[in-house]
């Protein structure tokens, strides 16, 4: 498998408990400051497919810049291209860790799924 690209926060306790399990189970990985360095446009649109098209699943809504900017309010009158340029533009936004390894993509850490990729 291709060594894993994971967007993550130091300070989030989901990232760190998904870089214990890809280095329990010996997974090479590249972390990527998800806040300083947000996905590309390209990388979110291929999150979202992967994702069925389901855009809130890409959002920290647990976020208190969620909460602040009131992106529950807008998101139904945003296009999708609104939304992956909010996210290129704000890491704090997205929900964490991101992941892509290989053709697959994951977000948030469910670790039933992440077996099943690692």
């Amino acid at each position: 498998m291709k060594k894993a690209r994971v967007y993550q926060h130091a300070g989030c306790s989901t990232c760190r408990n998904a870089l214990k399990f890809l280095d329990q189970r010996n997974v090479e990985y590249e972390k990527i400051p998800i806040v300083d360095t947000p996905p590309t446009r390209a990388e979110l649109k291929k999150m979202l497919a992967a994702q069925g098209g389901n855009v809130k699943k890409l959002l920290n809504t647990s976020g208190e810049l969620y909460r602040s900017m009131k992106i529950a309010e807008k998101l139904p009158m945003m296009s999708e291209a609104e939304i992956i340029d909010l996210l290129a533009a704000n890491g704090k936004l997205i929900k964490r860790p991101f992941v892509f390894a290989g053709d697959v993509g994951l977000v948030g850490f469910r670790e039933e799924e992440w077996k099943k990729v690692f």
